[in-house]
């Protein structure tokens, strides 16, 4: 069971979001009776540690100690303080021109998995993620108020040739799709 909780925590670690327990079960291939158990032991293996697990209705997620948000709030000021990477200007971009859009959206488009440049936006404040209406286990990811304030634009439509790059993206997407029937 042991080594079933350390699978858990580093799936967790990884994810950096939220995962439902059954998702947790199909990934390791196991019963969601023997989850709960693993996500039991896990919760008191990280009580002395500088990260919690949180559970919330059926998902679970690692967050930081509440005793240690002093040292958190500087790091987190760091970043806020921080110059964005070319892959979150690149990630942002998709945001804006594409969004709402998931995840597997934003890694199809950019080829390479955005969950650290979404991590950086999110911590920014310039993207928000909300559950996906379709599947509640992925999020949709859309600009923030902040950033459409920030930018003096009331709605995404004002952004700089919105339709036009709009129209590259879907002309790019149709065309890796064709590409990946050729394939």
């Amino acid at each position: 069971m042991e080594n079933l909780s350390n699978k858990i925590e580093s799936l967790l670690f990884y994810q950096v979001e939220p995962i439902k327990t059954k998702k947790l079960a199909d990934i390791l291939e196991v019963g969601e009776t023997e989850i709960s158990q693993s996500i039991d032991e896990l919760e008191e293996n990280l009580k002395q540690r500088g990260i919690k697990l949180i559970k919330n209705d059926d998902s679970v997620s690692l967050t930081t100690s509440p005793e240690n948000s002093e040292i958190i709030s500087k790091i987190k000021k760091d970043e806020q303080d921080k110059e964005l990477s070319k892959a979150a200007l690149e990630t942002l971009s998709i945001i804006l021109y594409r969004g709402p859009i998931k995840r597997s959206g934003i890694d199809y488009i950019r080829g390479v998995n955005s969950q650290f440049s979404l991590r950086a936006l999110l911590v920014k404040g310039l993207i928000e993620k909300e559950t996906a209406k379709d599947d509640e286990r992925t999020y949709i990811y859309k600009a923030s108020m902040d950033l459409l304030s920030h930018m003096g634009i009331s709605k995404i439509e004002d952004l700089p040739e919105y339709k036009e790059v709009n129209s590259d993206i879907n002309s790019f997407i149709e065309s890796e799709k064709e590409n990946d029937k050729q394939e």
